[in-house]
């Protein structure tokens, strides 16, 4: 297992399962590929297939197990978030204006609207989707791409498209990873469900939850693995150098006007949002680490919502392990499906996160250059052996309380914490 996934996505029984998430033809916004289809956070997955055989933990490290590929069919996903703001006022850009512009990128760009009721959410074409965070940030999510440089080709696309209507609606776009000048209560809100349960639920779980929620914007990275032994190997390394790609990529330092003490807030809000799905993940360099380790952890992470029937049930705070016995109480009798469980993963937060890809998370938004940069560093990093291989090896001896060390002085400035320091003593 640890050398091949083929035991899993070779069963009958689990193949069968595995077409509840891949026959997405009405479950919203699918991003194909090959015959797979990885469905974008919103609108999320829907029940597509009723349950007629228990899922077992078996399937749900399955699923995992289903994201492994040859080399040669390693793509580059790059999601980036940027903040929306009126030229004159400088306010944050209202949904109504939001609504308009994808309206208008829509029509003159030739994208598929996504909807959400009678509200426009976000847009779809081929394998890219545009969707919103809570406070509106807008994000592309981009293909699996081949190359570096047509990721970079991507961003300037959309960058060029978003550009080309919002100067006509007197609205520009801030690559930041901390809303600079404004305070919460004048974030405009998004009207989607599944924000709403997030919203009632963050101010229970951490004190700056609803500050990731509104106030936030990162750039990320998601790249392939070939076996469950690949997979933990770039978890490992990507782990371990987050914290220098939070550092290089710092870019959060002013709060409502004012220098706030931080290279990136963005990162020191990710230490009080919600810590049950927050942080380092330790576990992952233990021996016994993979996909079922992982699956573990998952299962552990109180949920948020339900989607059913184009609606979400509210479910936060409780365990995906009840769902699976039948036994959640937001839903008493119901079990779940693969597409429940992969909406649960995108609603777990950590530094790398694992679907059927790995996901870099650790970095602020940034501006056009820097969106380009990322996807490269870890690239360079994770997808050639020598290098990965190198990674591991400086890497070895960093202890827990070294890396989470690590993640905590980054965000700082360093005349009031010397992070580089911090970096020169573990390394």
């Amino acid at each position: 297992m640890k050398e091949t996934c083929v035991s899993f996505s070779s069963s009958s029984r689990y193949s069968a399962k595995i077409s509840q998430v891949l026959h997405l033809d009405n479950a919203g916004i699918g991003i194909r590929r090959g015959r797979r289809s990885i469905v974008a956070a919103s609108p999320p997955t829907e029940d597509a297939v009723v349950v007629t055989e228990p899922l077992t933990k078996e399937d749900l490290v399955g699923y995992l197990a289903s994201g492994c590929k040859p080399k040669e069919k390693w793509r580059i996903g790059t999601e980036h978030e940027k903040f929306g703001f009126e030229f004159g006022t400088l306010h944050p850009m209202k949904y109504e204006q939001i609504a308009e512009l994808l309206n208008s990128i829509a029509e003159r760009f030739d994208w598929e609207k996504v909807m959400e009721g009678d509200y426009i959410i976000g847009l779809k074409q081929g394998k890219q989707s545009i969707s919103l965070e809570p406070g509106g940030q807008f994000e592309l999510s981009g293909a699996p791409l081949e190359t570096l440089h047509q990721t970079c080709a991507e961003v300037n696309s959309h960058l060029y498209q978003v550009k080309a209507v919002a100067e006509e609606m007197g609205i520009g776009f801030l690559g930041i990873g901390f809303q600079p000048k404004w305070g919460l209560k004048d974030i405009p809100v998004m009207p989607k469900g599944r924000y709403e349960i997030m919203r009632n639920y963050m101010p229970k779980v951490g004190s700056l939850g609803l500050d990731m929620m509104f106030r936030t914007c990162t750039v990320q990275v998601n790249l392939d693995f070939s076996s469950e032994a690949d997979m933990i190997r770039k978890f490992r390394a990507g782990l371990a150098l987050q914290p220098i790609a939070t550092a290089l990529f710092a870019n959060s330092p002013f709060t409502e006007g004012k220098p706030n003490g931080y290279l990136s807030m963005r990162s020191h809000i990710w230490t009080d949002t919600d810590n049950n799905r927050a942080g380092m993940l330790p576990f992952v360099f233990d021996d016994s680490f993979g996909f079922e380790q992982y699956v573990d952890y998952a299962l552990d992470v109180p949920m948020y919502f339900v989607y059913r029937k184009k609606k979400y049930i509210d479910c936060a705070g409780m365990s995906f392990r009840d769902f699976l016995a039948g036994k959640l109480p937001c839903l008493p009798g119901e079990l779940p499906t693969l597409n429940d469980w992969e909406n649960h993963l995108t609603t777990i937060f950590p530094e790398v996160r694992l679907k059927r890809y790995l996901e870099m998370r650790g970095a602020d938004g940034g501006p056009w250059r820097r969106l380009c940069a990322l996807p490269a560093f870890w690239v360079g990093l994770l997808y050639d052996e020598d290098s990965l291989q190198n990674v591991l090896d400086m890497t070895a001896d960093w202890t827990t309380g070294e890396r989470q060390m690590l993640r905590n002085k980054v965000k700082e400035r360093v005349n009031s914490s010397g992070w580089k320091k911090a970096i020169q003593n573990v390394v």
